[in-house]
């Protein structure tokens, strides 16, 4: 292999390995859509119901104990929850087609203290689009959908600290 070809190699693998380390999605600002649904049973027995939380902020986040980028994102979330407690803010974690017991489990020996939903089915991950997990949703306080995230992202960043604080402020 000549001398010319190595190089290109090295710089291929370079680039390669320089977009391996890109982590995270971006929040993706939405206009504002149609009021969406959301009623299912929480692992505490209750049913939670997204209407309910009209007047406040709410994180959805679709995810499953076997997604690995689900996994890795979820002490972010726990993190902005508590960096946002007294606020009319709200977490919401839909947990995608998965027994109550795998999911008890994880968020035990992960220590998590999240609000969990079951969409047993999948039909709430089917209404909301969802194909990609995880996949989020910020809405806002009139109930409709703000942002998108699709993958996986620091939600103690600074950046979704300040577009949920917005929201949260009314703008």
């Amino acid at each position: 292999m000549k001398k010319s070809a190595y190089i290109r190699c090295a710089a291929i693998a370079f680039l390669l390995l320089g977009a391996a380390q890109l982590t995270g999605a971006e929040l993706a600002p939405v206009a504002p859509s149609v009021e969406r649904s959301l009623a299912l049973a929480g692992l505490d027995g209750s049913r939670q119901d997204l209407k309910e939380q009209r007047g406040r902020v709410v994180l959805v986040n679709f995810w499953a104990t076997w997604c690995e980028p689900c996994r890795e994102e979820m002490p972010s979330i726990q993190r902005l929850q508590e960096r946002l407690r007294g606020k009319p803010f709200t977490v919401l974690l839909v947990n995608v087609d998965e027994p109550e017991a795998r999911v008890r489990r994880y968020l035990t020996d992960a220590s998590l203290n999240l609000p969990v939903v079951l969409d047993r089915n999948k039909q709430t991950t089917r209404e909301w689009g969802v194909r990609v997990m995880p996949t989020s949703f910020i809405i806002g306080p009139d109930g409709r959908t703000r942002y998108q995230v699709v993958g996986d992202m620091d939600w103690n960043s600074e950046r979704a600290l300040a577009a949920i604080n917005e929201l949260i402020a009314g703008k």
